[in-house]
C-alpha cells in the first residue's frame, strides 16, 4: 500500500501578531524536539500524549498535522490504522485510515487551527487511495470548556469534517447507535476501488439487511 506522506506547512497570524505554524506530516525525530502545550489534556496527560503522537508518527500509515508557537504544540490530528480491537479493522483493509483524535489548546481557539490542520492533511491528493473515516462520540467532545450543547458541538464537527468532504454515513455500530448526535463521517478517495468500498459496507452493517 502506498503511503503518500507531502510535508505541508502554512502561518496563520494571531491577533498578538505572532505566528502559529500549521505543518504535517510531521517526522517523529522532528516530533521529538517539541513539547506540548500543557491544555492539551483531552485524551492522557501532555507528557503521554506527545509520547503516543511520536509512536504514531513512526507507523508507516501513521500521519501527524501540528500546529505550534514556536516549539510548543498547541494542537495536532491524528490518522493511523484503526486499532486492532476495534470493530473498523475487522475487514483487514490496507486502505481504510481512522482520522483519530484531533485537539486544540483553549487559548488558540478562534483560528480556525482544526479546519486548517485537516486541510493540510488532505492536501496534494496524498489520501486519495484511502478511504478515511472518523467516529464521533459526544463524550469526547469539550461541551464544558466550548459551552455549546451536544447538538451544536455535532453540527460544529460535521461542518469542520465537511471541509474536506467527509460526509455521514450509517452504521449499525453498537458505540455510534448508542446516542443519536453519535457520527460516522467518511471519505472515499477517488483512487479506491470498489471492492474496498464494498468491504467497508460489510464493516459498517453487520445485519446485513440493512444495506
Amino acid at each position: 500500500m502506498e503511503h503518500r506522506k507531502i510535508l505541508q506547512h502554512t502561518t496563520i497570524a494571531t491577533s498578538g501578531e505572532r505566528e502559529l505554524i500549521v505543518s504535517g506530516p510531521i517526522t517523529p525525530d522532528e516530533l521529538r524536539t517539541f513539547s506540548m502545550h500543557p491544555d492539551l489534556d483531552a485524551f492522557r496527560r501532555p507528557k503521554d500524549q506527545h509520547a503516543a503522537l511520536i509512536e504514531i508518527a513512526e507507523l508507516e500509515e501513521g500521519r501527524i498535522i501540528a500546529a505550534r508557537d514556536g516549539d510548543v504544540i498547541v494542537g495536532y490530528v491524528t490518522f493511523h490504522y484503526p486499532d486492532e480491537l476495534e470493530r473498523w479493522s475487522e475487514g483487514g483493509m490496507e486502505d481504510l485510515i481512522e482520522l483519530g483524535a484531533i485537539e486544540v489548546a483553549d487559548a488558540y481557539r478562534g483560528y480556525s487551527l482544526g479546519k486548517k490542520m485537516i486541510e493540510l492533511s488532505f492536501a496534494d491528493e496524498q489520501l486519495e487511495n484511502f478511504i478515511v473515516y472518523t467516529t464521533e462520540y459526544y463524550w469526547h467532545w469539550d461541551l464544558e470548556g466550548t459551552k455549546l450543547n451536544v447538538w451544536e458541538y455535532r453540527a460544529m464537527m460535521e461542518k469542520l469534517m465537511k471541509s474536506v468532504g467527509m460526509v455521514w454515513f450509517a452504521t449499525d455500530d453498537p458505540e455510534i447507535c448508542s446516542h443519536p448526535a453519535n457520527c460516522l463521517m467518511v471519505k472515499i478517495g477517488k483512487e479506491v476501488p470498489l471492492r474496498s468500498v464494498e468491504q467497508f459496507d460489510r464493516v459498517r452493517f453487520r445485519q446485513r439487511f440493512m444495506y
